[in-house]
Order: C-alpha cells, then sequence, then structure tokens
C-alpha cells in the first residue's frame, strides 16, 4: 500500500512539473529566427538591394566602376577604378542574397503547406508575379556585366553547388518570357506588405516590367534585329512608362540604416572617393546643359571642374563633386524614368521598328530628363535654347548618336545600364585611359567571374571559358557586337 502511494505521489510531481514547465515553453524560441518566415520581410529586403545596385560606391562598387567606365565619373583618391585595376568582380552576394529571397518567396506563396502562412503578406499570386519581375530585373543586371551566368540551375541551395553557366541569349529569352508571364498573372487580391518600391500598386509593377522589357528589347539591335522588334513593339503595347509620375525611384531615408551611399561617403566617412569627370562636366558646358548645376556642385572656388580623368593629383576641394540631388541622405536614385523610355522609343522609332517620330520622341525624351532633374527651375524657354544646340538639335543623319549621348546625360548615375547602352552603341565616342592597371588598352567591355568560381564551379568555369572566350575585361557579352 506504502507503495502504490509513492508511485501516486511521484506521478502528481512529474504532471505537475510538466504543466509548469509549459508555462516557459517559449523560452528557448529565438525571436529573430521565426518558423514561418516573412515573405514581407524577404521582399523588402530584396529590394533594399535594388537601391544599392544603383546608388553603391566605394572601391569596386556596383555602381560606380561602370559608371567611371563611361566617365561620368572620376575617382579622387586612389587612382584605379578609372584605370581598370579590378578585373574579376565577386556576383556571389546577388544569388546568396535577394534572388535567393526572391526564390524562397515564390516558393512560399506556392506551397501547399506554405501558402496559407505566406497569404498573410498580400496575395499568393502577387507576391510571386513581383518576385518573377525583380528575378529577371537581377539576373539582366547580372548577366549585362558578366556575359553568360549561372541561371537555370541556380538558386537550389544545396541541391546544387555547381549550377552550370547559361548562354546570355537564352537568358534574355526566359527574361522576356519572365515578365510577360508574371505582369499577366497580376490578379485583384489582398495588399502586399513589405513593397518599399512601389508600394504594392500592381499597375506601376506592370509598368515596370512592360519598361524593362522595352530596354531589354532593344539590346537585341545588333543581334537579333527581328525578335528585338517583336519584343519592343510587344513591351509597348502592353502599356509602358507614360509620365514622370511613373517613374520607378529607390527612396533612402534621413535616417543611418537606408541612408544614401553618396552620403555615406561624402559626409559620414568624409572620404570624397569619387567626383564628376572632367570629359562630362566639359561637355555639359561645351553644350550649355541647364542639368549641369544639378548633377554637378561648384568647387572651393564656386566653379564647375570635373576629376582629370585617370590621372590623379587633384584636390577634391578643386573638384566638383555629385550634386545635391543625388547627395543628400534621402537622395533617391533612379531605377528606370520616363526620360529613359522615350529614348528607347525615339532609338526605336530611327532604326525602323516603330511607326513613331524619332524627332519628337528624341525632344520629348530630352525634355523629360531635364524635367527629371531641374524640377521646378525647368522652363520651356531652357529646354527650346538647349535643343537648338548645334550638338543636340536633332539630325537624321546622326540620329542614334545624338539620341545615344543624350541618353548618356539621362542615365547619369545609372552606371551599369550607362555603360551598356555605351557598349551598344558605341557614342558617345569616348577615349580609354591613358595608362591602364588591367593589361588592356581599351574601355572595358565585361567583367570578369568571380575568383570562387575557378575553384569552387571549375568544371563549369572551364566549360564556360572555352564557349564564351577568355575570362577578361574585352570578351564581349553576347548582345555586344561592333
Amino acid at each position: 500500500m506504502k507503495k502504490r502511494w509513492q508511485l501516486s505521489v511521484i506521478a502528481f510531481v512529474l504532471l505537475t512539473l510538466t504543466q509548469a514547465c509549459s508555462d516557459f515553453g517559449d523560452i528557448n524560441v529565438n525571436p529573430n529566427n521565426p518558423s514561418t518566415p516573412s515573405t514581407a520581410g524577404l521582399l523588402t529586403g530584396a529590394l533594399r538591394n535594388v537601391g544599392l545596385i544603383n546608388a553603391q560606391v566605394g572601391p569596386g562598387a556596383a555602381n560606380i566602376v561602370p559608371a567611371m567606365y563611361v566617365q561620368q565619373f572620376g575617382d579622387v583618391i586612389y587612382i584605379e577604378d578609372s584605370k581598370y585595376k579590378t578585373i574579376n568582380f565577386n556576383y556571389n552576394g546577388w544569388y546568396a542574397g535577394p534572388l535567393i529571397n526572391l526564390q524562397h518567396i515564390i516558393e512560399l506563396n506556392t506551397g501547399d503547406d506554405t501558402k496559407i502562412n505566406a497569404s498573410a503578406f498580400g496575395s499568393n499570386t502577387n507576391q510571386i508575379a513581383i518576385a518573377r519581375i525583380l528575378k529577371a530585373y537581377f539576373f539582366q543586371w547580372i548577366t549585362d556585366r558578366w556575359g553568360d551566368i549561372p541561371y537555370s540551375e541556380a538558386l537550389k541551395a544545396d541541391a546544387d553547388f555547381t549550377p552550370a553557366f547559361d548562354k546570355q541569349e537564352a537568358i534574355y529569352t526566359d527574361l522576356f518570357k519572365e515578365w510577360k508571364e508574371a505582369t499577366a498573372q497580376f490578379e485583384d487580391g489582398k495588399a502586399i506588405k513589405g513593397d518599399i518600391l512601389l508600394n504594392g500598386d500592381t499597375a506601376k509593377w506592370k509598368k515596370f516590367a512592360n519598361s524593362l522589357r522595352l530596354v531589354a528589347a532593344l539590346r537585341l539591335s545588333k543581334v537579333k534585329p527581328d525578335l528585338g522588334k517583336k519584343e519592343f513593339q510587344a513591351a509597348l503595347d502592353d502599356g509602358v512608362i507614360t509620365s514622370a509620375a511613373d517613374n520607378v525611384q529607390y527612396k533612402f531615408q534621413s535616417e543611418s540604416n537606408n541612408e544614401n551611399p553618396v552620403y555615406t561617403n561624402y559626409v559620414v566617412s568624409n572620404r570624397k572617393d569619387y567626383a564628376m569627370s572632367d570629359v562630362f562636366v566639359t561637355y555639359l558646358k561645351k553644350t550649355s546643359d541647364p542639368r549641369l548645376p544639378f548633377l554637378a556642385a561648384k568647387n572651393i572656388s564656386g566653379e564647375y571642374a570635373g576629376v582629370p580623368y585617370a590621372v590623379g593629383g587633384a584636390k577634391a576641394q578643386d573638384l566638383s563633386l555629385i550634386g545635391a540631388v543625388l547627395s543628400q541622405q534621402n537622395s533617391a536614385v533612379n531605377i528606370i524614368t520616363y526620360a529613359q523610355v522615350l529614348f528607347a522609343q525615339a532609338e526605336a522609332a530611327a532604326l525602323g521598328w516603330t511607326n513613331g517620330d524619332a524627332k519628337a520622341l528624341y525632344e520629348s525624351a530630352v525634355a523629360a530628363s531635364l524635367q527629371q532633374w531641374m524640377g521646378t527651375d525647368y522652363s520651356e524657354n531652357a529646354l527650346k535654347a538647349y535643343l537648338a544646340h548645334p550638338e543636340v538639335v536633332y539630325s537624321p543623319n546622326t540620329a542614334i548618336e545624338r539620341i545615344s549621348t543624350q541618353r548618356w546625360i539621362a542615365l547619369f548615375f545609372q552606371g551599369t545600364e550607362a555603360w551598356s547602352e555605351w557598349r551598344r552603341t558605341g557614342f558617345p565616342v569616348l577615349k580609354p585611359a591613358a595608362s591602364t592597371l588591367n593589361g588592356g588598352t581599351e574601355i572595358p567591355r565585361r567583367l570578369a567571374y568571380p575568383v570562387t568560381e575557378t575553384t569552387l564551379n571549375e568544371a563549369n568555369y572551364k566549360a564556360v571559358v572555352a564557349s564564351q572566350g577568355k575570362d577578361d575585361h574585352y570578351t564581349r557579352v553576347w548582345w555586344d557586337k561592333p
């Protein structure tokens, strides 16, 4: 009897302890590692990288290096990037960061066991559509810089650590498909959370995707003009950006965790690594460009003076730094603009791809760019005087050169995009650095792969080099033809 009583007491104590311990059930749960992923957080994280693509500064940075290749900027302190010192650039962070996040959004909104939880952050279908648009955006940015890249076998995590490289031609074909299918699948569903770019506005996302298609189609002007023409017209028909109100910008904030990187470099770090190139400033002065006071800041003497390109020896105080429009803590950066879309339409008309009036579209594009940069200081008189300048006035005989040169200005601080358009058209005509640090004598045409590919993905690296060409600055990507 006594033994039975003791067992009952023990059982009671154990049951009581079990119930008591249930009050501490969350004590070992890490609040920073939730069991149910937030697709809103994943989307916000990916979109932060859209801002960095278009604003990064610093040695080897994503935006500033190609902007120096096209001589919008020059380096002040370390005269290296303008002399092409860095050959191998790393894209691993883009795969391991925004791209895998976007892929995760698609998977969470697709899986039968996860899409209900994911729907707490907006329509499953619309989340997938936005993720597809952004994935295509990042992949185009990467392939335009490196050429053939891991694509169809990428983003599979531990299922494939050594993805093969896809041909850029195949990638572009799939990008068009992704943008078209993504815009077609939008529905009138629950509002998307975490969208710090377009605030979940599906109409704006459609215009954004179609405008990306439009610009991408023009990349094919020398390699597949028939396909380029077809895709261009389809994007135009589906609806692109039609006013400055549609401009897509990443808006930095007036706080240190999300501030404009130029502000960080100029003010927080007090480094002033980069200034306006003398090539760029000289051209703006030559044509009496009314955008100059907005793109550039005056030097200590109250003048506009660019840094001698790839030369060195100048002091930051004697140079024109990046203007206030782009260098404040909360300055926004452009992703795609009405002016950019109009320049694309002007070139398409000049190429005979559309029935548009190339001259009228060109002049509208210039006007849109002036309005974009000058804001309330814009005037029709300033536009009229500028368009009448001998080096700006439209001429059918020099249409592509005029359009391309004006686009070079309009794409100020959109480094990779400006470099891509320069590579494709050859305008404006630029002289390479007098002395380079990469062993070449010309302006770079692509970036070399990360060195990790030579060791961690050796077989596929050797295959892509054998197929695409030497892994250096001068092997042209697929759409870049003389």
